[in-house]
């Protein structure tokens, strides 16, 4: 048999009249005259070497080479059916997997959504990398991941963002605070206190700083610290107070108090990036749509921006 010759086409031609039993019946269902079968069946005989099909009570029926070859195509025919079905799912976003990059602040709010996604599509591998902003914009350069996440995004130049959740800046203090109590505070009021800030670059302090300008106001005394986690515990220890998004805080925090700083807190988003430059897997364009779809099932409805159907009708 000279295996160079056989093609898809013809195994599906031959699966076809052995089901059938007829050349014209199986002409009918593919398409084809009933001369092409015909030629397609004459080709496939002269590639194996052997008759492949007899005559019995006005019916083709397979030859005894014919049915071996009828179970080797149907089981390579079958094998590429499960192709084509694995195909689908991918392009459907189902199966496959991407990377997300996200900022430190923003492992506090993914997994929700994360959560629900994994278990609705279980055959999507998702790998995240989480680091403090200038490591993440190191990756965002080198186009390590597929999708990135920033609360002030990068130069968006060769980039397309979409807005998903709220991200307030709050001024947290130790729980028995002497301004605790009242109903407004302004700021200038507590720029005698110690502020336990972030590393310079990290957005939140770069959003708070900004504020600090326009209102023409500058921190007094201040203590750099490495992670939100370490400033929260920081402020509840009564080590000074500190700005900090509100998605960091516990749901329970008995140690803590908001306080009710005039004009804040300061607004920012949470905003999904993707590269146009680089290619978008189907599942990280699946996990977006679920996102569009389920973020009011996963998040506060407080806290909700979500632009995302613009985003991904800019990717099309």
């Amino acid at each position: 048999m000279n295996v160079r010759h056989l093609t898809f086409r013809l195994l599906q031609v031959y699966v076809a009249v052995v089901r059938s039993g007829s050349v014209s019946e199986a002409a009918r269902q593919l398409h084809l005259t009933q001369p092409t079968v015909s030629q397609q069946l004459k080709r496939l005989s002269e590639a194996v070497g052997e008759p492949l099909l007899s005559v019995r009570q006005g019916r083709l029926v397979a030859t005894e080479a014919g049915r071996e070859l009828y179970r080797a195509s149907r089981e390579v025919l079958g094998r590429f059916d499960d192709f084509e079905d694995y195909l689908a799912a991918l392009r459907g976003g189902e199966r496959g997997r991407f990377s997300i990059a996200l900022v430190n602040t923003a492992q506090y709010v993914l997994p929700r959504l994360l959560g629900p996604y994994s278990q609705a599509f279980p055959e999507v591998d998702v790998t995240l990398h989480i680091g403090n902003r200038r490591q993440m914009l190191t990756r965002f350069e080198r186009q390590d991941d597929d999708l990135y996440v920033f609360s002030h995004p990068p130069s968006l130049a060769h980039a397309l963002a979409g807005r998903f959740l709220r991200n307030p800046l709050v001024v947290i203090a130790p729980q028995g605070h002497p301004l605790a109590a009242r109903k407004r505070v302004a700021m200038s009021e507590l720029l005698t206190e110690r502020f336990l800030l972030r590393e310079p670059g990290s957005a939140t302090r770069m959003l708070f700083e900004s504020w600090l300008q326009e209102q023409g106001l500058s921190l007094g005394s201040s203590l750099q610290m490495a992670s939100n986690e370490a400033i929260r515990v920081g402020v509840a220890s009564g080590m000074g107070l500190a700005v900090l998004s509100e998605h960091v805080l516990p749901p329970e925090h008995s140690d803590l108090v908001i306080l009710p700083v005039e004009r804040l807190p300061i607004e920012s988003h949470w905003q999904f990036i993707v590269r146009r430059d680089k290619r978008l897997p189907h599942a990280a364009r699946g996990f977006l749509t679920f996102a569009q779809r389920h973020l009011g099932e996963c998040v506060e409805p407080r806290f909700i921006s979500n632009e995302l159907e613009a985003m991904l009708a800019g990717l099309e």
